[in-house]
């Protein structure tokens, strides 16, 4: 009997180690055997650029022509949606961030889609804090200047976002509940027409990652206020973060990362995880995304399935408290 057990424990052994190498295998000679697409749900914003770094260098790994494509709309869901429904095979990738993953299930009435089971992870690429700036024809030199004036004239004062839904959109109404003021919101379809109409004088203020904003503010078409993070950028020491600016707490944290659609086989999310973080840590990549005052995370995919559910409860809290929905 003793032998037999041992026999048994020896095969299960061997079986386990066996499909365990195969998976791995499998994993490093998958390939893709036509073009991939990655979608960006937005246009004119971060999630672009990111996407147009990686896809080159993704097309020298793979060996497959790899082709961004912009499909904007419902503040991100129509994009992902579009990724959803294709199918599982490793030729479709998303480039998602807070709206379409984490924000709008709650901002939403109906999503037609469930992020945590429609979608497969990736990787957590890039997460970043936000720059809150106002156009330099308003005066308003402080945030404690931009409540100010807000508050005394609510009607002038409007401000943009790169979509509905995003964490550009929310984080102005995180501080419009903090500090009690009331601005219009004018949601946009990616940063660059937003960041157009603020630096025009259509709209007065808005919160926009430093990537968008950085190059506006050195040449003084913008004035920059404060930044959604917990400490101040190394790139602006001067520059006070809104917790320093008298509101306690207060932090909000733009993020971008890599998906498949749901179901699509661990090999294939393997071989893409591996890859992109390759790319994502090569040193002009690195040099690049630091310039755009990001911090590189290069995640793995579970941590970033469980960062995706940790945002859907703090978003969905911060669209409670604030009373936010999709116009």
């Amino acid at each position: 009997m003793k032998n037999l057990k041992r026999f048994i424990a020896v095969a299960v052994f061997y079986v386990c180690a066996s499909v365990s190498a195969w998976a791995q295998s499998a994993g490093a000679d998958w390939s893709p055997s036509k073009p991939v697409r990655i979608v960006v749900p937005i246009t004119g914003s971060t999630n672009d650029v990111l996407a147009r770094l990686v896809a080159p260098k993704l097309q020298e790994a793979l060996g497959q022509p790899v082709v961004v494509e912009n499909k904007p709309g419902a503040g991100g869901n129509i994009g992902a949606n579009e990724v959803v429904r294709s199918a599982p095979d490793g030729h479709t990738l998303l480039v998602g961030y807070n709206g379409p993953l984490a924000i709008n299930v709650t901002l939403f009435e109906k999503m037609p889609y469930d992020p945590l089971k429609d979608l497969a992870p990736i990787t957590l690429a890039v997460k970043a804090p936000q720059y809150l700036v106002v156009n330099p024809a308003t005066g308003i030199t402080s945030v404690k200047d931009l409540v100010a004036k807000a508050k005394a004239a609510p009607s002038q004062y409007s401000y943009g976002s790169v979509a509905l839904g995003s964490a550009s959109h929310l984080t102005m109404e995180m501080l419009k509940s903090a500090a009690g003021f009331h601005m219009t919101h004018i949601p946009y379809r990616g940063a660059g027409p937003a960041v157009t109409d603020l630096i025009a004088g259509n709209i007065q203020a808005g919160f926009f990652v430093p990537g968008n904003v950085q190059q506006f503010v050195k040449e003084g078409r913008l004035h920059l206020l404060a930044t959604s993070g917990s400490k101040r950028f190394g790139s602006t020491p001067d520059i006070p973060t809104l917790v320093e600016s008298g509101y306690k707490d207060f932090e909000a944290t733009s993020w971008i990362g890599f998906l498949a659609p749901g179901g699509t086989p661990a090999p294939i999310i393997e071989r893409y995880n591996r890859e992109i973080v390759k790319i994502l840590n090569q040193p002009d990549i690195r040099k690049r995304l630091i310039e755009m005052e990001f911090d590189i995370v290069a995640s793995s995919p579970k941590q970033f399935s469980d960062w995706i559910r940790t945002e859907i409860g703090r978003w969905g809290k911060v669209i409670k408290d604030t009373g936010a929905k999709a116009e």
